[in-house]
């Protein structure tokens, strides 16, 4: 491996780089199987990108120090000729968003090797590494034009006052948030007044001039949307005139209870910018009968991708207003007519990823029964192929000229680089990031079963069993419940619910895709909105009847185990699983719909979801929501239960967990908090997860073991 130099110069002093150890100990090589130490051990890759000529693929790989309770992030680039791979920043500081220029002769990326998170550039080799902004924020992301002359970036501005000191301006040692409007929170964070915003510049001289705020100084709504802010929302064109970009100009209430973004066009040399989602009125033909209404432009547009000849963009668009899990339809803007058209309208799967091939058709990834495939279709036909098959999930992939190369993973191993055969489909592996740690660990089979569920449907289940498996003896078994709601369980490789390391621990994991997942079509996936304890809560006990018929299911040694929505299972089957379990573990679960209302931030998703607010006592599906809150079955509650919960988390707040525990506690039940100060909805610091992993499997250990 070589490490080629950063282009610093000599004078400049660097923070010491951190120490990255990920050989497994004599001890975890003798075990032979995944642990948390093990997991926390392995690189992590992807943002990849192929050059322009298709020749070398370039990635950014996360390592973790745990002795440092932090990671670091580094750039690498593979020749796909010879298989060489190098590393092209060292772990002094943390290098992010790597993309090729369009002639492929330099590498742009985020650093914050200065002090802040500034756009940099290097050559494909790692050397002559310049700063080309120096702005006093840091920069978010960031976009540079075909021809490198312009730049458009994401900045934090302060579009209006939250803080009591900024409003009683003579007060100024008084900490209060003040506020006459939603959204107060959002997903991790108090809404101060900060809001990402767009800005467009000229690049001259190798620096990065100050843009415009195109999206206005005191706009309070962000682009890219919060609060994830994917940069992938915002592209330019190849002319390098024009800008596309997700917003959802909307603030306070409207804002919190609507879905309703858009995709915008800054046109650099009038300054003026179009909607291109509700460009007329009345109708707009689509191909053979896809004829659509300019009403359903409500939901969710996002993610532009312009045509190479600048004439079209494909984006991603959900039609029904307020549901941020509908269909994910696949658009395309004829932008001289104002033309829309659904690609995908009889393809009954969402589309992401979206890669132009010529002007005439279209690649994207569909989640398609419990896996994620690419797919293409023509722009005129609308007949989607889908070109890959197999159990595992491609999350990502790039294309330069006929290569195509993907990010793959599966339930049984973490992101590695496959070249796709864009005639057949067929995958070829040629990295190998943690070979180091899959050749000394043993994995357990994954086993695709298809359940009967009580309305007589079939529903695809994973089970994983632990290594070594042998089918004359006894195992205890994990149901687990799947978050979202709307969140397909696929092949992912996760490194919070991680199958293979429950199962490595000695468990049979079932994991049902039940009512509510995506990839099984729209019907399937809509079920579930209004009807929480109804057919989803059967699903998940069907498939867990089903797996404890087999002789080597220990029937007195069950456990359920969920997170977010699968917290609120777990919650909702404490009082309603007919001594199926010996133990529950509940992460940031929804315990009380009413208060729930009132605590979370995105409107749209509990009015969506529930069928309305509490309040609305004419509303059948909402009343029978809040009549079924798992906290009206407290007085069944019997069993041991484990809570973890993020002090941080807004979306479920961590009051909710705080009531779950008070419940089993007064009630006499064997309970356990952990309470983590600074994560949110998920455990990310690593010290933090291994605390998590050493409680869970401990509960797990005490009560089902």
């Amino acid at each position: 491996m070589a490490i080629a130099a950063a282009g610093l110069g000599a004078c400049e002093r660097r923070p010491e780089p951190l120490k990255i150890d990920n050989a497994l100990t004599a001890e975890e090589t003798a075990r032979g199987i995944l642990t948390p130490e093990v997991m926390w051990k392995m690189s992590r890759a992807g943002s990849s990108s192929l050059s322009p000529d298709g020749m070398t693929l370039l990635y950014q790989q996360t390592d973790y120090s745990m002795a440092e309770n932090r990671g670091v992030t580094t750039l690498w680039v593979q020749d796909l000729a010879s298989g060489a791979v190098t590393r092209l920043t060292d772990t002094s500081s943390n290098n992010v968003s790597p993309r090729w220029s369009a002639d492929g002769k330099a590498i742009y990326f985020l650093s914050d090797r200065s002090g802040k998170m500034q756009v940099w550039a290097m050559n494909p080799a790692g050397g002559d590494a310049r700063q080309l902004s120096d702005f006093d924020r840091d920069v978010e992301g960031f976009g540079i034009s075909p021809a490198g002359d312009r730049a458009w970036y994401v900045q934090r501005v302060q579009a209006a006052d939250r803080r009591s000191a900024d409003i009683h301006k003579d007060l100024d040692k008084s900490r209060a948030r003040i506020y006459d409007d939603l959204m107060v929170r959002h997903w991790d964070y108090w809404d101060e007044g900060e809001h990402m915003h767009l800005f467009v510049g000229d690049l001259t001289g190798g620096k990065m001039q100050p843009g415009v705020d195109i999206i206005g100084p005191q706009a309070a709504w962000d682009t890219p949307l919060a609060p994830y802010f994917d940069m992938a929302e915002i592209a330019w064109n190849h002319a390098g005139d024009k800008v596309a970009y997700t917003c959802k100009p909307l603030k306070g209430t409207e804002y919190a209870v609507s879905t309703d973004s858009d995709i915008f066009v800054y046109d650099t040399a009038t300054g003026e910018t179009r909607n291109i989602c509700k460009p007329l009125t009345g109708r707009n033909a689509g191909p053979g009968e896809a004829v659509l209404d300019l009403a359903e432009m409500v939901g969710y547009d996002k993610y532009p991708v312009w045509s190479p000849d600048d004439r079209k963009i494909a984006f991603r668009s959900q039609r029904r207003p307020g549901n941020e899990s509908d269909k994910e339809r696949l658009l395309v803007c004829d932008l001289e007519t104002g033309r829309l058209t659904d690609l995908t309208k009889d393809f009954d799967y969402n589309a992401l990823n979206v890669v132009w091939d010529g002007n005439e058709s279209v690649w994207f990834i569909a989640p398609i029964e419990a896996t994620h495939q690419i797919c293409r279709v023509a722009v005129e036909d609308g007949e989607v192929e889908v070109l890959t098959a197999g159990d595992h999930d491609i999350n990502a992939f790039s294309r330069a000229g006929d290569r195509i190369v993907a990010e793959l993973c599966t339930i049984s191993s973490d992101t590695e680089f496959y070249e796709v055969n864009p005639a057949n489909g067929a995958l070829r592996q040629f990295s190998a990031i943690n070979k180091p740690v899959y050749d000394r660990i043993r994995m357990g089979e994954v086993q695709k079963r298809w359940v009967e569920t009580t309305d007589r449907k079939q529903m695809l289940t994973w089970v994983i069993l632990p290594p070594d498996f042998d089918p004359a003896r006894k195992y205890p078994v994990l149901l687990y419940c799947q978050g979202g709601p709307q969140s397909v369980v696929s092949q992912a490789w996760s490194y919070r619910w991680n199958f293979q390391l429950m199962a490595a621990q000695g468990y049979v994991v079932v994991a049902p895709n039940r009512r509510g997942l995506p990839s099984f079509g729209q019907e399937w996936l809509d079920q579930i909105s209004g009807d929480y304890s109804g057919q989803n809560i059967r699903d998940y006990l069907a498939a867990i009847d089903d797996v404890a018929r087999e002789p080597w299911a220990d029937q007195s040694r069950m456990g359920c185990v969920g997170a977010s929505y699968g917290g609120y299972s777990v919650f909702f089957l404490a009082g309603n699983h007919d001594k199926r379990f010996k133990a529950f573990i509940a992460h940031c679960g929804i315990f009380d719909f009413d208060s729930m209302y009132g605590q979370t931030e995105e409107l749209w998703f509990v009015n969506n979801d529930y069928g309305g607010p509490y309040w609305d006592k004419a509303n059948a599906t909402a009343q029978r929501s809040y009549a079924n809150s798992p906290h009206k079955f407290v007085d069944r509650w019997d069993t041991p239960m484990l809570i973890f919960t993020g002090e941080k988390d807004y979306r479920i707040p961590y009051t909710q967990s705080l009531e779950a525990f008070t419940a089993a506690r007064v009630r006499g039940i064997p309970a356990r908090l952990v309470a983590f100060e600074n994560e949110a909805h998920q455990v990310f610091k690593p010290q933090n997860s291994l605390v998590w992993n050493r409680e869970f499997f401990g509960w797990l250990d005490r009560y089902v073991k």
